[in-house]
């Protein structure tokens, strides 16, 4: 029923494919329209609506590494840089 369809990005002019996939979920929700930005463009737009992230300094408790993280660290409890984190899940 649905098939891949390449459409042109209207903000930075790049090819990209509306996917059959994509087709049935937005058919699904209701929505009429196609989408009129590629993938990067849509998160640039969402993130400028958002705003600036504020990143905060800390070193990892686990290698002593220095990393960003998106929230202010409080002294009683670890953070861990993300090769850490991501170990410490089992990822």
């Amino acid at each position: 029923m649905f098939e891949d369809k390449v459409l042109v990005c209207k903000d930075c002019g790049a090819e990209f494919t509306f996917t059959a996939g994509e087709q049935e979920f937005y058919a699904e929700k209701g929505f009429q329209n196609e989408p009129t930005r590629c993938k990067a463009c849509r998160q640039a737009r969402k993130n400028a609506a958002r705003g600036e992230r504020v990143m905060y300094d800390a070193v990892c408790a686990e290698c002593g590494a220095p990393t960003k993280i998106p929230f202010e660290p409080k002294t009683d409890r670890p953070v861990y840089c993300s090769n850490c984190f991501a170990a410490r899940r089992g990822n």
